[in-house]
């Protein structure tokens, strides 16, 4: 669908999700994808569920794409350090950083749905913990050890996954703060990467069907909702475009990408972009 042969690109938290169905429609339309994540063996992570990096490297594989999977825990800045380092001295160069990974949904495991949560005072401070550590921080300093690589190509694109949670007040405190923030280092990084040719997106995704989604299924209305791989088609459209650096600094919204590139969901359905009142 989109031309992305000789683009290498680093996609972080791809075991599942989102990152998952990025990492997949990536390397599908040529790229050379790298993919991290700390999940090794399937249901076997601290959130249990399908997805890991053995999995999602033997699927990509069979459908014929270039990918390497890494471990990294991207709360420790010498593992995140360790893969870009990997990365340039085998390929000298990062065409496409998707800043993906997320531990902010690990509250699973405390026992606590998120549409069971009371307010912010109820909630561990792990809570805000993970979601800064594990989303914003990583985003940041993933982002920090790839761009002076990319400024040095003086071409390359950033996209950092947020949510509708940053203009909203119902969506949680800690949550809407971090994706605030992850939209606003967007406008700051495209703002300052300008002159080298680089551009900076927020992307803002549907509701997936992710494999935490599909868990709990009953709970959500998946009559608009989007796969993971969606999400990719979104970010393969843009790293396509030749004048993608007039966009930078903006949120984008993949359904309504998909509207202007003109593709549908894997499925064939066009999911409709939602607003600010709907999301």
């Amino acid at each position: 669908m989109f031309n992305l042969s000789g683009k290498v690109a680093l996609v972080t938290g791809g075991t599942r999700g989102i990152g998952k169905g990025i990492s997949k429609i990536l390397s599908k339309n040529g790229a050379i994808v790298y993919f991290t994540g700390r999940t090794e063996v399937d249901f076997n992570g601290k959130v249990k569920l399908e997805g890991s990096l053995s999995s999602t490297e033997t699927i990509i594989r069979n459908e014929g794409g270039i990918c390497y999977a890494i471990k990294c825990d991207h709360e420790n800045d010498t593992e995140t350090k360790y893969v870009i380092d990997q990365i340039i001295q085998k390929h000298k160069k990062i065409d496409i950083l998707v800043n993906n990974v997320w531990g902010g949904y690990e509250y699973f495991n405390d026992g606590t749905e998120f549409w069971n949560e009371k307010e912010f005072f109820t909630m561990p401070l792990s809570r805000f913990d993970k979601m800064f550590n594990s989303g914003v921080r990583a985003h940041y300093t993933t982002s920090l050890y790839t761009a002076k690589y990319v400024a040095e190509q003086n071409n390359g694109s950033i996209f950092n996954i947020s949510f509708w949670a940053a203009q909203r007040n119902n969506m949680g405190v800690a949550y809407g703060m971090a994706k605030a923030a992850t939209n606003k280092m967007t406008e700051t990084m495209a703002y300052e990467l300008e002159k080298y040719n680089i551009s900076v997106l927020t992307i803002y995704p549907g509701l997936v069907r992710t494999e935490s989604v599909l868990k709990s299924a009953e709970y959500f209305d998946l009559t608009n909702s989007e796969s993971p791989e969606f999400i990719g088609c979104s970010i393969a459209a843009l790293a396509n475009d030749k004048n993608v650096l007039r966009k930078s600094g903006t949120i984008q919204i993949a359904a309504q990408v998909a509207i202007d590139y003109g593709f549908k969901d894997i499925d064939g359905k066009q999911p409709i972009p939602l607003t600010v009142d709907k999301a």
